[in-house]
Formats: structure tokens, C-alpha cells, sequence
């Protein structure tokens, strides 16, 4: 989950100014956390609590309500009939990560994901969207090479991820939708060699910088097991002390096992 965090922060600088190189500082004094992190730790503490999906959403967006929230999920977090919004927007994936650690089979994550993706993106691709996230979390954590992961992904989701970033990158534009980000941060991912090129992989497609980085993070953390210490402790210094204590509580859970 914190691979996620740690994404999502390294991003945040480059969501509307796109670079197309992986060539860029990691950190800035503007580099914050978003709702990427913040509904990414509401799924967290939801699992570690048992709480309900839609109640914890509300509950942590009014905690932090400056954070960036698409349009759609305020309307939804705002409204008192709850209703999802039949979107198939990346937010339901960039948030799913957290399903991959907690749960021992696959059927179960991918059970999980739906659930957690429908209160809000109830959408057919905002589902499938989270529950690749989710699934490709769970087959890094469990060391799955990257060739099964990649078999799994496409052959369940349908998603292609034949392409090379290279191939990809110069006419990739902002797309927050999960059919035009989940399988790129996918393989932002499989092209990776260890979590921080993962991280820069994502950001220099140049498009939703901050998700793209979350979702990629967040596989490459369970895969390559470690993050670099000075991307944790820049990471760290910038989580308010509760969200620090709830990825502490989820480690201490769910850790690589």
C-alpha cells in the first residue's frame, strides 16, 4: 500500500504538466499527497476495521476534503441518496491496491474489488479496472513472475499490454478513464527493474501522472518487496500523522507474507 502513497506524491507534481521523460526529480517542496492516498488509505482502514466501503469514502473525504477529488466523487460523496455513479473512471483502480495484501486466494480478491469498486464505479470497466489493480498486487506479493502476471491480466481483463511504453508514450494524453490508465500503469510496471523506475515509467507517459504512479507503485511494492529508503522517508514526510499511523496498523496486518 505504501508503494501506492509513495506513487501518488511523486506524481502529484506532474499532473497537469506533463513530462515524457523518466528524467525528473522525484521530490519537490510541492509534491503532496491526493485522494489517490487518501481513498487508498479509507480502503485500507476499512479492511483493517471492518467498515463499510461507502461509509469510510465519506468519512475520510471529509477528513480531507482539499485533495483533488474528481468532480463525480464529490457529487457522490455529497449527496445523501449514495447512489453509485456508473463510472468507469481510474478511481475505483488507483484506490483498489490495499484488496491485493489482505486476502489469501484470488478468488477472493477479485470478489473484494468488485465490491469496493461498485459502491462508487459501478460501471462494467470501473469494476474490471479495480480488480486487475487488485489481482496484479496479489500475484506480486505471492512472486508470480512478471510474464504470469502479464498472462493473467490479459487474458482475464482483456487489456493489452503487448505495447511498449516507448510505443506508447508519444501520443499518450490525460485519460483518467480505467480502460485507458490500468494497463498502462501495468506496464509501467512490467517494463520496471526495481520500484523507483517503476514509479518513473508511469509519470513519464505523461498523462494522469499522479494515478498512473499509484497504481504502478503500488504492483511494484509488492514486487520488488522494498522501496528505497529516501523515497520512504520523503514519502513519510509528507502523510498527515493519522494516515501514517493506518499504513503502520496495515503493515503490521498485512505485510509481505
Amino acid at each position: 500500500m505504501f508503494g501506492a502513497i509513495a506513487g501518488d506524491i511523486i506524481g502529484s507534481v506532474f499532473e497537469g504538466h506533463p513530462v515524457k521523460s523518466k528524467d525528473f526529480c522525484l521530490f519537490s517542496p510541492a509534491s503532496r499527497y491526493t485522494d489517490d492516498t487518501v481513498l487508498t488509505l479509507a480502503v485500507g482502514e476499512a479492511l483493517l476495521a471492518d467498515r463499510d466501503y461507502a461509509s469510510n469514502f465519506r468519512a475520510f473525504y471529509r477528513m480531507f476534503p482539499d485533495r483533488d477529488y474528481g468532480e463525480g466523487f464529490r457529487r457522490w460523496a455529497d449527496s445523501p441518496e449514495g447512489r453509485p455513479c456508473y463510472s468507469y473512471g481510474n478511481g475505483s483502480a488507483m484506490r483498489a491496491g490495499p484488496i491485493g495484501w489482505a486476502f489469501a486466494a484470488l478468488p477472493e480478491v477479485l470478489h473484494e474489488a468488485r465490491h469496493c469498486a461498485a459502491v462508487t464505479h459501478n460501471h462494467a470497466e470501473g469494476i474490471k479496472g479495480a480488480q486487475a489493480v487488485a489481482a496484479a498486487v496479489y500475484l506480486a506479493r505471492k512472486s508470480y513472475p512478471k510474464s504470469a502476471i502479464k498472462s493473467y491480466i490479459s487474458n482475464t481483463f482483456g487489456y493489452d499490454l503487448d505495447r511498449t511504453l516507448d510505443q506508447i508514450r508519444p501520443d499518450y494524453a490525460f485519460d483518467v478513464s480505467c480502460a485507458g490508465s490500468v494497463p498502462e500503469s501495468i506496464i509501467a510496471f512490467l517494463e520496471s527493474c526495481d520500484f523507483e523506475d517503476a514509479v518513473r515509467n508511469a509519470i513519464s507517459l505523461g498523462g494522469d501522472s499522479d494515478t498512473l504512479a499509484c497504481m504502478a507503485g503500488g504492483i511494484a511494492q509488492a514486487y520488488y518487496r522494498k522501496i528505497p529508503e529516501y523515497i520512504a522517508v520523503e514519502t513519510n514526510k509528507r502523510l498527515d500523522n493519522d494516515l501514517r499511523q493506518i499504513v503502520e496498523l496495515f503493515n503490521e496486518k498485512y505485510g509481505l507474507r
